[in-house]
């Protein structure tokens, strides 16, 4: 599952069994590529993957591009990147799983 979904989906369900088994439905049935392009589009119309791309400019600017290693950069935006999700991907996301779920049940 993409990083990003997982950080939906954990913020949202809180779970991460259900994530598991629910992710291993998805990948078998191709639905998990189709969500992440959703979930990739939605996050471009609503300016998160900017305002991603601007954190990380900034933080490579103070810091210096020789002074950072990617690891560093990834554990310094992940939990800024989780809480800028909007509301309303995160919920729109969890019902398309969830629909998708009761309808493979």
């Amino acid at each position: 599952m993409s990083r990003t979904i997982v950080i939906v989906f954990i913020s949202i369900t809180g779970d991460t069994t259900m994530l598991y088994k629910t992710d291993q439905t998805l990948i078998m049935t191709g639905e998990r590529e189709r969500l992440k392009e959703l979930l990739r589009t939605r996050l471009i119309e609503c300016g998160w993957r900017d305002q991603m791309q601007m954190l990380c400019r900034d933080i490579v600017r103070e810091r210096g591009v020789h002074n950072l290693k990617a690891d560093d950069l990834i554990a310094e935006i992940t939990a800024k990147g989780r809480a800028l999700v909007p509301d309303s991907v995160k919920k729109e996301l969890l019902q398309k799983i969830k629909a998708y779920l009761v309808q493979e049940m």
